[in-house]
């Protein structure tokens, strides 16, 4: 028994390609949102979309290529602070608002799950980003892990808490917005300095 979510993502990360299928099929996932910025791999080629596209089709499974509204390496150079991704400010642009609406649209017709690249849920804009986003609208996201488990987005905040360490006198909304921030700053995408 699959417990219920609205929504799931999964990292393709290194996988073979038919255990990143096997993997789908038993979350029953019929509709993949990619939210790569880039979705190419040159080493994992059957995860570039083109590819991947054409073996989802296979299995029945829908593509939808998101990377432009929800995707983790901006082109607007605005949206880095210091040079890294700004995550808040990513996630007050009309763009990204407009992915997270078709997202949820896509997941009354199917059982969306967002795919990126990295393994962990906690390494990848897929949880930081767009899973804190749809969870604080009250969407029940699961991340489904490279043995088939899938952690609760609670479970992912819980585990970031904990990586976070921190004041155990601030309230927990606090905590967690702090945590969120520091781990988006180590993990997400930077700039490419020209030279």
């Amino acid at each position: 028994m699959i417990p219920s979510y609205d929504l799931l993502t999964i990292g393709h990360s290194n996988l073979a390609a038919d255990r990143f299928m096997a993997l789908l099929k038993s979350a029953r996932v019929s509709a993949i949102a990619d939210v790569r910025s880039v979705p190419f791999s040159r080493w994992c080629p059957w995860f570039s979309s083109k590819a991947l596209a054409q073996r989802l089709a296979e299995e029945g499974i829908v593509y939808i290529p998101l990377g432009d509204a929800l995707g983790g390496r901006p082109r607007d150079p605005s949206l880095y602070r210091d040079g890294v991704a700004d995550y808040e400010a990513m996630a007050a642009r009309p763009e990204f608002a407009a992915g997270l609406a078709q997202v949820v649209d896509e997941s009354a017709r199917h059982r969306v799950c967002l795919l990126c690249a990295e393994r962990d849920p906690l390494d990848c804009h897929r949880c930081l980003l767009i899973g804190r986003a749809l969870a604080e609208r009250g969407l029940a996201v699961g991340h489904i892990l490279a043995d088939g488990t899938i952690e609760p987005h609670s479970a992912s905040d819980e585990r970031l808490l904990v990586m976070a360490g921190g004041d155990l006198f601030r309230d927990r909304a606090e905590r967690l917005a702090h945590a969120y921030r520091r781990r988006a700053q180590a993990v997400a995408a930077r700039l490419k300095r020209a030279g």
